[in-house]
This record gives structure tokens, C-alpha cells and sequence, in this order.
């Protein structure tokens, strides 16, 4: 038995805020040329971050890494005031800040809250690139829970005084779990008017538990580091699916589609849809159709960062 239908779930792959990081990166690169220096990387992808390094980027875990009049840019996933502070403090050539908006919107948010005396819960993974730039805003305000068992553990001086957040590439329904413990402890417990889980996060997983039910595996390409990519495995999981992350169709294990005849793949909001392409075409040129299942438009694009357009002006 062969697989004989393939299912490409729409939305996936790239969203606006990894779009945007992306294209920041390949400006500042043709316009200063190698080395340029990404405080961590751009986004969480092995194929993109690869590509970079062979084209002279040099991705940094330390602003201490980085040399005094590099050209410097902030990935993705936001930075803390006190990073901030130390690429000022080195008298770089430039700094180029690639943040997601959705990301800088839930440091504004904490910043909010801290300034007017709440205690702030953040659910997500504490070493998280995304987790780590925010909880810098307020270290001294902020608890990080990663799960139900923890929100059920968590101590908070003022239990009158909380407002949760949350890393924006989570699960909806893990996430919407662990705010209903946290709920039941802190009553009065301030909340965002809306969940800062993204849209790109909430579409994806929407169209992989629908992918997921026509469907006899589902194959989420993403890398292991990338939060949404594993969370599109565990959505699909969730509906009693078997789900793999694989990397690239390289990864493919022929094992898996023993008794198989419907596949479905999506991909993480930081992967090339050439990755997606590649992964079907390994079944196409099997004898498998190909069609895609989806039935949201995304339409957002973000602005590149200003010292991008202020580049662009002057050149």
C-alpha cells in the first residue's frame, strides 16, 4: 500500500513577523555586506538560519560577541532593556531592531502592568528566546509558568495584584488551560482584552486539527528549537493523529507510512514554503495527488524596521 493523497494544510510557513525579520536581515546584509552580526537567531529554523551563515551572518548568543562597530540586528523574538542597553553601550556601527510587533506589543503590556504595581504571570517556556527578552522588562514583578501543575504552584506577594501574559507561539488550548488554573486562584486576575497568542500561531493550529482529520499522519516541517512548529505536532497529536517534526523531506522515515494512504503536511510560521514544496513532490513523484485544505487568507504585513527605511532613503 502507497500513500495516495497528499493534503498541504493552508495557512503555514511564513508569517508577517518572520517575514519581516527575514527581509530586515537581507537588506542590512546588501547593504553593509558581511559580517553582520543577529543577537540570536533571526528565527527559529535550521535552512534559514544556515543559509545566512554561509552568506556571513554571524548569529551571537552574547552581545559581549558581538565587536565595537558592528552592524548588529535583533531577531525576532525581542531583547531585554538590559541587552538594549549593552549593544548601545559597545558604540556599534548600527542597531537594527527585527522584533515582531505582536512580540513588542506584549513587552508593552508588561511594562504597563509593572508600572502600575501588578504582579505579572508570563506562560511560556522560560528559556525561550521570546520569554527571556520579555520577562527582562520587569525580572522583579515577573513569574513564569510553564504548565497547569506550575500555575498551581506559583507564589505571588500581592495574590490581589496579577495580570497574566503570554508567549505569543504557544498552544491556544494548553495556554487557555493554564489561565483557567490560574484563574482559580487569583480571581481578580487582569487578563489583555484579547490572548497574545498571534494570529499566525491560532490559524496554524486551527488548519492542522482540521488537516489532521483527513488524514492518517501529519507531517509538521519545522525545527526542533521552534516553539510553534513542535506545538503544530502536539495540536495535531491532539487529535489522534500521528504527527513527526521533521526538518526537511530528508527526514521522511519510510516506516512511518507503513498502512498510510492520506498524508498531511503544514510547516511552523518560520519554514519555506520550498521546504513544504520539496515534502510534497517526495510523495508526487510516487504516484501521490497533491491538493491543499484551508480556508484562511492571511493578509498582514509588517513594516521593516525604521533604520531599514531610513537605509533604503539614503541609498
Amino acid at each position: 500500500m502507497a500513500v495516495e493523497k497528499v493534503i498541504i494544510a493552508k495557512p503555514r510557513g511564513f508569517c508577517a513577523g518572520v517575514e519581516m525579520a527575514i527581509e530586515t536581515v537581507e537588506r542590512a546584509l546588501k547593504k553593509h555586506g558581511p559580517p553582520l552580526y543577529v543577537f540570536h537567531e533571526i528565527v527559529h529554523n535550521l535552512h534559514v538560519v544556515r543559509d545566512f551563515t554561509e552568506r556571513g551572518v554571524r548569529f551571537v548568543q552574547s552581545i559581549d560577541e558581538v565587536p565595537a562597530k558592528a552592524k548588529l540586528v535583533f531577531s525576532a523574538h525581542g531583547v531585554s532593556p538590559v541587552e538594549w542597553q549593552r549593544a548601545k553601550e559597545k558604540q556599534l556601527g548600527i542597531i537594527i531592531d527585527a522584533t515582531c510587533p505582536l512580540v513588542e506589543k506584549v513587552h508593552r503590556e508588561v511594562r504597563k502592568f509593572a508600572a502600575q504595581g501588578y504582579w505579572i504571570i508570563l506562560v511560556g517556556h522560560e528559556k525561550h528566546d521570546e520569554i527571556v527578552g520579555t520577562s527582562g522588562e520587569a525580572p522583579d514583578r515577573i513569574r513564569i509558568v510553564a504548565n497547569v501543575a506550575e500555575a498551581q504552584m506559583v507564589d505571588i506577594p500581592e495574590p490581589n495584584r496579577v495580570a497574566v501574559l503570554t508567549q505569543t507561539t504557544l498552544s491556544v488550548d494548553d495556554t487557555r488551560a493554564v489561565i483557567d488554573a490560574l484563574k482559580e486562584r487569583f480571581p481578580q486576575m487582569v487578563t489583555p482584552a484579547k490572548e497574545d497568542i498571534c494570529y499566525a500561531t491560532q490559524n496554524r493550529q486551527d488548519a492542522v486539527k482540521q488537516l489532521a482529520m483527513e488524514v492518517d499522519l501529519v507531517l509538521v516541517i519545522g525545527s526542533r528549537n521552534s516553539e510553534n512548529s513542535n506545538q503544530l505536532r502536539k495540536v495535531a497529536q491532539g487529535q489522534g493523529t500521528r504527527a513527526y517534526l521533521i526538518d526537511d523531506c530528508s527526514q521522511i522515515d519510510a516506516q512511518w507510512l507503513a498502512g498510510v494512504t492520506r498524508v498531511g503536511i503544514t510547516s511552523g510560521a518560520s519554514v519555506p514554503d520550498h521546504l513544504v514544496q520539496a515534502a510534497a513532490g517526495y510523495f508526487r513523484r510516487q504516484g501521490a495527488s497533491v491538493e491543499s485544505l484551508g480556508f484562511v487568507e492571511e493578509n498582514i504585513h509588517f513594516a521593516l524596521p525604521s533604520e531599514i527605511h531610513r537605509q533604503t532613503a539614503n541609498s
